[in-house]
C-alpha cells in the first residue's frame, strides 16, 4: 500500500495568481485542464517528486453565483532550506512569518496563497517528531 500523498486539490478564483505565488516556491505546471468551450479551468503544479498541487477554477452554483471554494485549514510543504525560501518569498514580496522551531522540531515559516489558503513551509531537523515520532504538546482546544 502506498503512503506518499499524490496531490492537494484546491480551489481558486485567479489561476494566474495562484499559479504565480507556487512558482515563486518552485513549482512548475505540469499539465492543463481545458473545458470542452478550450477554457483554462485548471492545472497541475509539480513539486518534481511526483507529488502534485491540483488547482481547479471556481465553479459557479445553479444560480449562477460563485461557489464558495473549499475548506483546506492548510497544508504544508517541505523544503531543504528555510532561510533560502524565507528570502524568496520575501523577494516576491509575499507576507511571510518569521522563522521558528515550532514544538515538533521542524523549522517553520507560514504564509497565506492568493486563496487564503494557509501554506506552511517546513524544515526537518535530525529531532522533527515527523521523522522520530514521539508526542507533541500544543495549546489547542477544537
Amino acid at each position: 500500500m502506498q503512503t506518499k500523498l499524490a496531490h492537494v486539490c484546491i480551489e481558486s478564483s485567479d489561476l494566474a495568481a495562484t499559479e504565480a505565488f507556487y512558482r515563486v516556491l518552485g513549482l512548475e505546471r505540469r499539465f492543463i485542464f481545458n473545458n470542452l468551450q478550450g477554457e483554462l479551468v485548471g492545472f497541475y503544479l509539480a513539486f518534481g517528486n511526483n507529488t502534485f498541487i491540483e488547482v481547479i477554477k471556481i465553479s459557479k452554483t445553479g444560480t449562477g453565483k460563485p461557489k464558495p471554494p473549499g475548506i483546506i485549514r492548510h497544508f504544508a510543504i517541505e523544503v531543504d532550506d528555510i532561510d533560502a525560501t524565507y528570502a524568496q518569498l520575501k523577494k516576491h514580496h509575499i507576507d511571510v512569518t518569521e522563522k521558528e522551531l515550532a514544538k515538533d522540531h521542524q523549522w517553520m515559516v507560514t504564509c497565506t496563497d492568493p486563496n487564503g489558503i494557509f501554506v506552511e513551509l517546513q524544515q526537518y531537523t535530525p529531532q522533527s517528531m515527523q521523522l522520530v515520532g514521539g508526542i507533541c504538546e500544543v495549546d489547542y482546544r477544537p
